[in-house]
């Protein structure tokens, strides 16, 4: 039986895929899943989607990424259904470069 990785762990991922991913692009939160699941486990990554879902949440609300439904930012109150992970838009995204 595999461990679930912490809440850090997966933070983590979502802020890696998103920066790779660049500006304008966005990453499904199933690629952050399966990448925290190195094993062909698929049962393992499927379990993984609320917690990522929570973390994302997390790092919208503190202004990391932006969580978007049909392309279009939504606030963390209305997460629900299909969404994308995506870098903020605007002057904050590109600091630290």
């Amino acid at each position: 039986m595999s461990t679930m990785p912490s809440p850090e762990a997966i933070s983590d991922e979502i802020l890696r895929q998103t920066q790779a991913c660049g500006q304008g692009r966005s990453i499904c939160p199933s690629e952050v899943a399966r990448a925290l699941n190195p094993r062909d486990e698929p049962d393992t990554w499927q379990r993984l989607m609320t917690p990522v879902r929570q973390a994302a949440v997390k790092l919208a609300e503190q202004g990391q990424i932006s969580i978007l439904r049909k392309g279009k930012p939504v606030p963390v109150e209305e997460v629900r259904g299909v969404i994308r992970l995506s870098l903020p838009r605007g002057p904050a995204a590109g600091e630290g470069q």
